[in-house]
């Protein structure tokens, strides 16, 4: 009897080695540390949007999130360094404006899982990269203004003529042009990412040319819109509350989807540097349109509808948006 207990007990002993040597690793199991590396206040959309997807992912996950903003170009790579060298294992950073310290820093740090803002590919074995893909939101928002324009003049304020800006404001056009060939798109950049009173400056000269719907690719433009009576579109978060009856509705960025993705890959010890585009598209939830609010009252049926089918047509890929990368022009 003593033989079958001592038997049995290490039994019980070996099992329980098994399990917590093999068990898989889970959000309960370890408790990721992330940072995340923004070139402007938080309050700006582009960082603000990931910024929101990394809060949402730290209530569902349980992960220790930690951030840095407003960091200037040359404090970048220190900042990267400083964080990797604590310890965090997966690091989102905004490195369009600094590409090539970003990179070298995450060839220091293979361990480290880097998930670069870039305009560039990934680099095996750290190295991820995402963009907002929002240009089919901001095609459909095209296709609004098209069609409610009193004018036929629409405006478009921009921060600087990158691919990234140039394909959201290439679509928003070929949207309004595919429904209204007589309208006439005029655009500007301010040489900015985040200077509002710049922005509403240029969205304010646009409205005194004859635009009366403007899309607010920049901070500002929302305040110019309200203080003149004309309609305008957000961009990148929903930005109806800023204006309640001036935003007809705005491009959303999710970046949540991209977010769990990471997050997901890393834990079950599958992470894979890829671009990360797909999360960022409407097809997984990772681009969308804002709700109308009281603008579903206020936009024609036949608009309405004229959505509902282009997103559905999105969705299911029957509907490819033109990604048109190229400089936009005024008309």
């Amino acid at each position: 009897m003593r033989k079958a207990v001592g038997i049995l007990g290490i039994a019980l002993l070996l099992a329980l080695v098994f399990s917590v040597v093999f068990a898989p690793v889970t959000a309960t199991a370890k408790k990721l540390k992330i940072a995340a590396i923004y070139t402007t206040p938080i309050e700006e959309p582009w960082d603000g949007a990931i910024h929101k997807g990394l809060l949402k992912g730290k209530r569902m996950f349980g992960y220790q999130y930690e951030y840095t903003e407003k960091v200037a170009p040359p404090d970048f790579a220190h900042v990267m360094r400083d964080y990797a060298t604590r310890g965090y294992d997966i690091i989102f950073a905004d490195a369009f404006a600094t590409e090539q310290q970003a990179r070298d820093v995450a060839k220091d740090f293979p361990k480290v899982k880097f998930v670069l803002g870039s305009g560039l590919g990934p680099v095996d074995p750290n190295v991820s990269v995402f963009d907002d893909w929002i240009h089919e939101p901001a095609y459909i928002c095209g296709m609004i203004a098209g069609k409610i324009t009193k004018t036929n003049i629409l405006g478009v304020v921009g921060g600087y003529p990158i691919p990234e800006v140039n394909r959201l404001i290439n679509a928003f056009i070929f949207g309004a042009k595919k429904v209204n060939k007589k309208v006439k798109v005029k655009v500007t950049f301010i040489g900015s990412w985040f200077d509002p009173p710049k922005a509403k400056e240029a969205a304010l000269a646009q409205i005194d040319a004859g635009a009366d719907v403007l899309y607010a690719e920049r901070y500002g433009v929302i305040d110019a819109c309200k203080e003149k009576g004309v309609l305008a579109f957000g961009n990148l978060l929903d930005q109806h509350s800023l204006a309640p009856n001036t935003v007809i509705t705005s491009p959303v960025w999710d970046f949540f989807p991209t977010v769990k993705f990471v997050v997901t890959s890393v834990m079950a010890g599958k992470w894979v540097a890829m671009d990360l585009r797909e999360w960022s598209m409407m097809a997984k939830g990772g681009a969308k349109l804002a709700p109308f609010y009281n603008f579903t009252s206020k936009l024609p049926v036949s608009v309405l509808k004229m959505v509902e089918r282009t997103k559905r047509a999105i969705i299911e890929g029957k509907l490819k948006v033109p990604i048109d990368e190229s400089e936009p022009k005024s008309d």
